[in-house]
């Protein structure tokens, strides 16, 4: 089936976009909507309802790849990052992992999901051949950052668990699909995005 994009866009302007989308925001929608044509089309719509919910959240509504904080530069994410832990506004991180490691790099949030640590850039990178670890900053291409969060949601890659365990043939669990990505932080909200983005889906040709 082939996704009706008039109707799809009609829909998220409506009800996620009501003062319309940018450039960059039709931009990263499209990319999103072609890897899963292209790629996954016979799939469970509502995986696609998620991937894109998970980007519109994870990327402040932008959608598209970016910094964690929305900085500018890798200098800029850390320094925001820092303050904030100064300002005790990160009770829940046990580390600062935002600092510079040995080599010069950041392993901050980037994509389109933020990627976050090094580890989890060498199992992505690896797993879409793309040297994450060599150019972390590679996670700000839009075309990277799409195969990221494919891989990642529909494999588990992220926290071991992936849209099958909560979108199949008995469930359709929209609230604890956070786990993909990051426990229930946000996870009505984001429950509420994805079902905004189903029924966007819900009208197709072909």
């Amino acid at each position: 089936m082939t996704i009706n994009r008039d109707f799809f866009f009609d829909h998220v302007r409506e009800k996620l976009y009501p003062h319309g989308l940018n450039t960059s925001q039709l931009e990263g929608h499209e990319a999103i909507l072609d890897a899963w044509e292209k790629n996954h089309a016979k799939s469970d719509d509502r995986w696609l309802a998620y991937i894109l919910a998970t980007a519109y959240h994870e990327t402040a509504f932008t959608m598209h790849a970016v910094r964690e904080t929305l900085a500018n530069s890798d200098e800029q994410a850390a320094a925001r990052l820092e303050a904030a832990w100064d300002a005790g506004k990160l009770t829940w991180v046990k580390t600062q992992y935002w600092r510079r490691d040995p080599d010069g790099k950041y392993w901050f949030g980037r994509g389109l999901v933020q990627l976050t640590f090094k580890a989890n850039y060498k199992t992505l990178g690896d797993a879409i051949n793309v040297d994450l670890v060599g150019d972390p900053d590679r996670a700000l291409e839009l075309g990277v950052a799409v195969k990221i969060i494919f891989h990642g949601m529909l494999n588990g890659s992220f926290t071991g668990h992936k849209l099958g365990d909560y979108f199949n043939t008995t469930k359709s669990d929209w609230v604890n699909a956070r786990r993909i990505v990051n426990g229930l932080d946000r996870a009505d909200a984001i429950a509420g995005y994805g079902k905004a983005y189903y029924a966007a889906l819900s009208y197709t040709v072909g």
